[in-house]
């Protein structure tokens, strides 16, 4: 039996006034994705625990069977993971975007999502200036995406670290670093004057000048979220006893595939945005199919999109999706096998930022009988005909176990 999880980050939405009250999932074109409902079964699922913020680590850790209330160890240990940084027991691993700041305010929390070539010669920068090997280091991973390690037991995570996508618009000063006990007071202030001390460091750097030559944003301040210490969490095969695999551009979801003990499969052309290679993904997935019990593969443009408030962009990605991928896999896989699809969280285009709402899912095997309903994957219609509605870690073994016998 092959299966298969497709998780579109961030694809369900809020009904819109621009589209007539109506989700992009609504007003998207997908018959793959519909093919999944009128075959299968679908249901809701509640991926972010209400204790938690809502980041797409947690509802996939959740997703992956594991309970973030137990386990969950903030996003830069988890891709700490993804690129090889080993973390000692009390070492401290923060995601470190490179953002935009303008005047006093955070402008952009990717930098224009900054291109790889150019991040990594500013973190290089960053790490040269700031960092103190053995103490605080700095590395680079994808575009705006960066690590920042504290080691040593000097160092506290007890912090309140503001995601940056949360903060645009903000003014900066407001959202700094803010501890959370006496003991944390140092960290935050070695943090906040890490942050401001890389804007004179980062803005008259070649690279940005070329950026601002060209139209484009700066990558002008570091900006340190997500902290926490290594987890320890038995692998799938562990606990299911299956070899899996996962195929993603995003650092966060190949960690949290590392740390689960799945293989990372990098598909040439996979750049987690609106340009990633849909076809070779669906390609990749095939193969993957092949040797391995189960395969995760993760997009992330559906989430992009809803970050950037656009709803025909979400639109556009979600076609993009169904037509260039998952419509792909389905007419080339063959056998017994089973595919679920379900988003890992919202990502409403009128907010900007993640919800903890349940999210929809659809399951098909050939093991079921064929339901031949008329449905449509989106969120009123399996909110109206669903099956129940599950929690966050029961969504894998109720796939492998329930759905598969």
């Amino acid at each position: 039996m092959k299966r298969l999880i497709i998780i579109a980050d961030g694809m369900s939405d809020n009904p819109l006034d621009e589209l007539g009250r109506k989700t992009p999932l609504q007003i998207a074109k997908h018959p793959a994705m519909d093919s999944l409902v009128k075959r299968g079964i679908c249901g809701t699922i509640k991926t972010l625990p209400d204790e938690l913020e809502a980041g797409s680590d947690v509802a996939i850790m959740s997703i992956l069977g594991y309970n973030p209330l137990k386990y969950y160890c903030g996003r830069g240990p988890i891709e700490a993971a993804s690129i090889g940084v080993h973390l000692n027991r009390n070492d401290i691993a923060f995601r470190c975007n490179l953002i935009t700041k303008k005047k006093d305010k955070l402008k952009d929390y990717s930098a224009g999502h900054i291109e790889n070539k150019q991040a990594k010669k500013m973190i290089t920068k960053i790490n040269k200036e700031l960092g103190s090997k053995g103490e605080i280091e700095f590395y680079s991973g994808v575009s705006y995406r960066h690590l920042l390690i504290l080691r040593g037991k000097k160092y506290s995570d007890k912090l309140i670290c503001t995601p940056p996508h949360d903060a645009v618009g903000k003014k900066i000063e407001n959202v700094l670093v803010k501890s959370k006990d006496k003991e944390s007071i140092k960290t935050a202030n070695i943090l906040n004057q890490m942050i401001i001390s890389s804007e004179n460091i980062l803005q008259n750097h070649l690279e940005n000048k070329k950026r601002v030559k060209l139209g484009l944003n700066p990558a002008n301040m570091i900006w340190p979220w997500g902290q926490g210490r290594k987890p320890m969490i038995k692998s799938i095969k562990e606990i299911y006893g299956i070899k899996g695999a996962v195929i993603s551009a995003v650092d966060i979801v190949k960690g949290l595939g590392i740390l689960a003990g799945l293989d990372i499969i990098n598909v040439p052309g996979a750049t987690g945005y609106f340009d990633t290679d849909y076809e070779a993904k669906a390609e990749y997935a095939i193969k993957c199919l092949e040797k391995y019990d189960l395969v995760i593969v993760h997009v992330e443009a559906t989430d992009e999109a809803g970050h950037s408030g656009d709803p025909n962009l979400k639109i556009r990605a979600i076609e993009d999706l169904d037509k260039r991928m998952i419509s792909h896999i389905l007419k080339q896989i063959n056998g017994e096998y089973s595919v679920a699809l379900l988003p890992d969280h919202p990502t409403p285009c009128d907010i900007k930022t993640h919800t903890k709402k349940p999210v929809p899912y659809a399951i098909f095997s050939t093991r079921m009988q064929n339901n031949n309903l008329n449905g449509s994957f989106n969120e009123e219609y399996i909110n109206n005909n669903s099956i129940g509605e599950l929690k966050g870690t029961e969504f894998l073994r109720f796939f492998l176990s329930k759905m598969t016998d």
